[in-house]
């Protein structure tokens, strides 16, 4: 049984990452693994108020059990498919399967035409497992380049991947962490948009997302100090094309952002000084996006108070300060006061003008809530409180009866833009993820899994508007390994309600709500010694607050064959169909097939 102090740590670590998924909260933005940031807080102390020892290793309970669950995996030989490399860091075991692909398309559109597109598509990509006492952490990256031989679309290269990746600089003291995303999403009128692109379509965006940031966590005494800073960016690529409907204006397309967060922190175990633990921590988070200069600023201040209840529950109250304020420029504007859009298809800045305010609250807020951890397996949490001038809930639960299944449940709130939304997403995800791929675009599914829990993407990805927002949602994973089969399921919700300063372009956007609902799931696994099969589906909808004729429903189901044909090298073959439903616009329907030899190194 762990101590009720770890218990508190992980508990409160899973609230903090749920509330960072969606906004820009100084809890939110921190580039640190949320268990690091609690650790500066409750110092891994348990209720008796007796000390964890640290051991040499660095290790943790939790780490121990992911790397043993990823061991599992790979059939015990850790290493299977790439080759060990010391370099990284003490003891870190790397797996790196890098590989080259060769295949042949077709795109039979069925609605609303019969245009037949075929092309050749070449693709190199690599997949990374780190699993070292210092170092975890995972990276899948493919580049792919189609040559089109038939139709309208075809020819066109793409860089997709994931990654995330942890290392122990002085071990339980102070460690290191970066990470990113690459895909293509295809943008909808109104600005929505899903990961379920379609492989040629002039609507289809490029989407760049880094981070990184250094986490330290320290003892003076018997007071845990903690700090830590983060920075990444973002940035959307402009599509050939926007999709319009009747009376509603193009969206101002995210172009780039940089987003920074800090904060420090210092606490005591409970009776010490009494019988509750008591944190007090402070921090920044700053978002500056590129479109109309538009910028997102937080401080926080607060106390943090922890009651052990039993070995299992502990209550948390936290009281603090808070300020937030949202602001930006004007567009430039016509001498008929139109506004002036560049050859990017965005709005031009009027840098001549004085930034402008379009929210701002400060004062006290609090959070309350109740953690429970009856095991290393299973976890819950949840919070309610007042922030940004309204009520606000957040918590997270995290089951995982066995190495062979976890679930995973998130429920969040803050203010951000796009892009450190997607930052904050990618961070959530598990350094020792799987995910799986589109066998016709190559782009990555939108949830991955790991052995202790998942995460998703998707509802970070739901509108490219550049426009900030307070995002509010859920996100909900579950994988289970079948046998030697891998299934996996990965569903949410996300809701946005656009911020933009009156008298300026982005006040038609001023208090509209966007939503978007997602689901993905796959089965995967060997049917003999020589070849195996893949089968996915996605649904995802979205609803846009200006106009219901921008609404949109993309889904598609497809299914995969593999046969090894020599040592390293496979045959493949897949078939697929896609769609997306739409108001203003004829519906979409493609049904897609491959045939293509996969080697790897």
């Amino acid at each position: 049984m762990q101590s009720s102090a770890r218990a508190i740590v992980s508990l409160r670590s899973l609230a903090l990452a749920s509330v960072a998924i969606g906004g820009a909260s100084w809890l939110a933005l921190a580039a640190t693994p949320a268990s690091a940031q609690q650790q500066l807080a409750y110092a891994g102390i348990d209720a008796t108020g007796s000390e964890e020892v640290a051991t040499d290793s660095g290790d943790t309970d939790d780490t121990r059990s992911s790397r043993k669950a990823a061991r599992a995996r790979n059939g015990g030989r850790g290493n299977q498919g790439g080759h060990s490399a010391r370099g990284v860091g003490s003891g870190v075991r790397t797996r790196v399967q890098p590989y080259l692909e060769l295949t042949q398309n077709l795109l039979a559109q069925l609605k609303p035409g019969n245009d037949v597109v075929t092309y050749t598509a070449i693709a190199a990509g690599v997949d990374v497992a780190l699993d070292g006492r210092r170092t975890q952490g995972a990276v899948s990256v493919r580049y792919e380049r189609r040559f089109s031989e038939k139709g309208r679309y075809g020819s066109g290269d793409t860089i997709s991947g994931l990654a995330r990746v942890k290392h122990d600089l002085v071990p339980r003291t102070l460690s290191i962490e970066a990470g990113g995303f690459a895909g293509r999403t295809r943008l909808e009128a109104g600005g929505g948009a899903s990961l379920g692109a379609l492989a040629n379509n002039d609507s289809v965006s490029q989407v760049w997302s880094v981070y990184a940031g250094p986490n330290l966590s320290t003892h003076v005494g018997q007071v845990a100090v903690g700090a830590n800073y983060g920075v990444g960016y973002t940035q959307v690529q402009s599509p050939r094309r926007q999709l319009s409907v009747p009376g509603l204006a193009a969206t101002d397309l995210f172009n780039h952002s940089v987003s920074q967060s800090a904060t420090v922190s210092a606490g005591v175990r409970p009776r010490v000084i009494g019988p509750v633990g008591l944190t007090a921590s402070a921090g920044w988070a700053q978002e500056d996006i590129t479109n109309l200069d538009q910028r997102v600023r937080e401080y926080r201040a607060g106390v943090q108070a922890t009651l052990p209840i039993s070995l299992e529950l502990a209550l948390v109250g936290d009281l603090g300060w808070n300020e937030v304020t949202v602001s930006s420029r004007d567009a430039l504007r016509n001498a008929d006061g139109s506004a002036v859009i560049g050859s990017d298809g965005r709005y031009v800045t009027d840098k001549s003008k004085p930034r402008q305010l379009a929210y701002q609250t400060r004062g006290l807020t609090w959070d309350v809530g109740v953690m429970w951890r009856p095991s290393r397996r299973t976890s819950l949490s949840a919070f309610v409180g007042r922030r940004y001038d309204s009520t606000t809930y957040y918590g997270s639960f995290s089951y995982a009866p066995n190495e062979r299944s976890n679930l995973g449940i998130s429920v969040y709130d803050g203010i951000s833009g796009f892009g450190s939304s997607l930052n904050n997403a990618v961070k959530q995800l598990p350094t020792d993820f799987e995910t799986t791929r589109n066998p016709f675009s190559g782009d990555i599914s939108g949830c991955a899994n790991g052995s202790s829990g998942g995460g998703c993407v998707n509802g970070a990805l739901g509108s490219l508007s550049s426009s900030v927002f307070r995002g509010r949602g859920v996100n909900a994973t579950y994988a289970h390994r079948i046998g030697r089969m891998q299934a996996g399921i990965g569903a949410g919700y996300a809701r946005r309600k656009f911020i933009g300063a009156a008298g300026t372009v982005l006040a038609v956007a001023n208090g509209t709500v966007d939503e978007n609902y997602y689901v993905s799931a796959g089965l995967s696994g060997p049917i003999d010694r020589r070849s195996s099969f893949s089968v996915g589906a996605y649904d995802s909808w979205y609803k846009n607050g200006r106009s219901t004729l921008a609404d949109v429903n993309s889904y598609g189901v497809t299914g995969s064959y593999s046969r090894e044909l020599a040592e390293r090298l496979h045959g493949t073959a897949a078939v697929g169909l896609q769609g997306i439903s739409r108001k203003a616009t004829p519906d979409e329907l493609v049904l897609t097939g491959l045939v293509g030899l996969h080697y790897s190194f």
